[in-house]
């Protein structure tokens, strides 16, 4: 029994050191959205273009391979395209971290989430192929903005 013990603690040392080695990725998901600084851009709207990596913890959807042991793809798609086809925003930046506290906030099993947000149709005197923003969230950040908003 005590060597089982000292095995389990070991696994779970070696899982604390190998922590956010467990990814999901969701890479180009489109939507139509109406963010940006411009009157137009608001009023036409435009494509948006979304990457998500999802920290997370395979070992328990691994051992049972069982759908409710793990992060569902459809229900980030649903969060994701929700933000980004919601409301407008002046700035992409702002669209980023609503994503990213949308996935956050749906998903438990979601230790951090990091959003690319490309917009390909900028309003820019110049040849480019979009500009994007990047964003990395995790839980204790989702925990402190739910702090700072009671107060």
């Amino acid at each position: 029994r005590h060597t089982h013990m000292h095995g389990l603690r070991a696994l779970a040392r070696h899982r604390h050191s190998l922590a956010h080695a467990d990814r999901i990725v969701l890479r180009d998901l489109v939507f139509r959205g109406r963010h940006g600084v411009l009157a137009a851009e608001r009023e036409l709207g435009q494509r948006f273009e979304v990457d998500i990596v999802m920290q997370t913890d395979h070992e328990a959807a691994a051992a049972s391979d069982h759908i409710d042991d793990t992060v569902s793809y459809v229900g980030v798609y649903d969060q994701v395209r929700s933000v980004v086809e919601g409301p407008p925003r002046a700035l992409i930046e702002t669209v980023a971290v609503e994503v990213a506290r949308e996935v956050l906030s749906g998903n438990a099993r979601v230790d951090e989430v990091t959003v690319v947000l490309r917009k390909p149709q900028v309003p820019i005197n110049g040849i480019l192929a979009y500009a994007s923003v990047e964003v990395s969230r995790d839980r204790e950040w989702l925990l402190l903005l739910r702090r700072a908003r009671q107060n």
